[in-house]
């Protein structure tokens, strides 16, 4: 019984052992089945096949371009040889660039050999040059349409702004009245070439040109921004007209007699009969002072009388005497005072009032100041004189030693003070003096303006000045 219970369990045992190695073996088995489905090696067969692909598929593109018609084309398990000949190297960038994209390409080898020739390169200019004018002629209907559109629309924009008396009726001035001429037609020929882009479905071109232009615009623009400014201040100041022609004026502190205005500058004559050519921008944004507005003209000048001397008496001497001259108006009146005091004088103000349009402003003005320091004077009114005191040290004594030794036995000399002055001379009267407006620069302005002829001018006598 023991002997058969030992052989049963000696026979599992063996039974269980064999069991294990089955299980491991056929696990192996397993694994070994599924690493060589999943890098299962590729055939020759399939490798040759897609080389011939590639080729056979790389080739006809090749044969579609004229330029590339010559490459020939080798493929050995995914690396591309390419050979033949090509014109230059653009064509052969562009062919190496297409084998690039072909699935499946691994590496692209560029072996073809660049001919540089003459008849290779100009043989697809003149193909293209060809067929653009084939293309041209049979298009050409269109061409003439879109032509004749151009010219039609620019020859009605011209006539519009040809007329002339039209706008300048409408404008208010000639130069406004070119500018709007002008507008007329630039926008005319711009909307004749639109309509005939438009027409030859060129809409694209124009858009191109349209931001080109753009930018040199803004880049001109920054170029010529002072001559674009004096333009725009022209056009505002012939607008707003702040002096007429023949004006005296004083702009920006440059004195003058206005001459003309014109697209870039006012031009003035000086006091001295020289041109002076102001920017129109500068005249715009500028401060203008116009004599020749208000007639009336006030002048004014300072005499100074000795401290001692009654201030309010020389004053009223010389009021008498500015108001008595007969340039003088009464309305508005003559007036004076006491404009400050000095050290060793009291200086005085007289003020007066003159018409531009009879008497001269510079004659009026001398003739009121000797007329007045001449009555000052007679009246005993002291007109001081700048009065230096010099002191020297430590030569007094020397000099007092000199005087008394040079004055023993001589006789005193009488002081110059202790002479008597010499009473002023009669002053020549006013009126005896020509007061008369000084009329040499009108008269060179009223010569330039008729040598002038046509020459523009943008001031206008029927615009209201501002």
């Amino acid at each position: 019984m023991a002997i058969r219970t030992y052989g049963l369990m000696k026979t599992s045992a063996l039974l269980l052992v064999m069991a294990i190695l089955l299980g491991t073996k056929a696990s192996a088995v397993a694994q070994d089945a599924s690493q060589s489905t999943v890098t299962a090696p590729i055939s020759r067969q399939e490798t040759t096949e897609t080389d011939r692909e590639i080729r056979e598929r790389l080739k006809a593109i090749y044969d579609e371009i004229d330029t590339l018609s010559a490459v020939t084309v080798w493929v050995r398990k995914g690396v591309i040889v390419l050979s033949g000949k090509v014109a230059n190297e653009s064509s052969a960038d562009r062919a190496v660039r297409l084998a690039h994209r072909i699935d499946g390409a691994v590496e692209v080898e560029d072996k073809i050999a660049r001919t540089l020739s003459v008849e290779d390169n100009l043989n697809p200019l003149i193909e293209k040059t060809e067929d653009a004018i084939l293309t041209a002629t049979r298009a050409w209907p269109l061409y003439a349409v879109a032509v004749l559109a151009l010219i039609l629309v620019s020859f009605f924009g011209h006539l519009i702004a040809s007329a002339g008396r039209f706008w300048r009726w409408v404008a208010p001035n000639p130069f406004i009245a070119r500018l709007i001429a002008q507008s007329i037609r630039i926008a005319s020929i711009l909307g004749g070439i639109l309509l005939a882009l438009n027409i030859l479905d060129a809409m694209a071109l124009f858009g191109a040109a349209a931001g080109g232009a753009g930018l040199v615009g803004l880049a001109v623009g920054f170029a010529v921004k002072d001559t674009i400014e004096n333009y725009i201040a022209s056009v505002m100041l012939s607008l707003r007209q702040p002096f007429r022609a023949d004006d005296h004026v004083v702009i920006n502190d440059l004195e003058g007699v206005v001459v003309r205005l014109t697209s870039r500058a006012t031009i003035l004559m000086t006091l001295d009969g020289n041109h002076l050519r102001i920017p129109n921008a500068d005249v715009f944004k500028g401060v203008i002072l116009n004599y020749t507005l208000n007639p009336h003209r006030r002048f004014s000048f300072k005499l100074g009388v000795d401290a001692n001397d009654n201030p309010i008496e020389a004053t009223n001497a010389g009021l008498e005497t500015l108001k008595a001259l007969d340039f003088i108006l009464n309305e508005p009146q003559a007036s004076a005072g006491i404009d400050e005091v000095g050290d060793s004088n009291i200086v005085l103000a007289f003020y007066g009032w003159i018409d531009q349009r009879e008497t001269d402003f510079q004659k009026a003005r001398s003739a009121a100041i000797n007329a007045v320091k001449t009555v000052l004077e007679e009246q005993g009114f002291t007109l001081p004189e700048p009065i230096y005191r010099v002191k020297i040290d430590g030569l007094e004594g020397m000099i007092g030693q000199t005087v008394s030794a040079g004055s023993i036995g001589t006789s005193r000399q009488a002081p110059a003070a202790d002479k008597e002055k010499p009473r002023a001379e009669a002053v020549t009267p006013a009126a005896a003096v020509d007061m008369s407006p000084d009329e040499d620069v009108r008269r060179q302005v009223a010569e330039d303006r008729a040598r002038g002829g046509d020459q523009e001018d943008l001031l206008s006598d029927k615009r209201p000045i501002e």
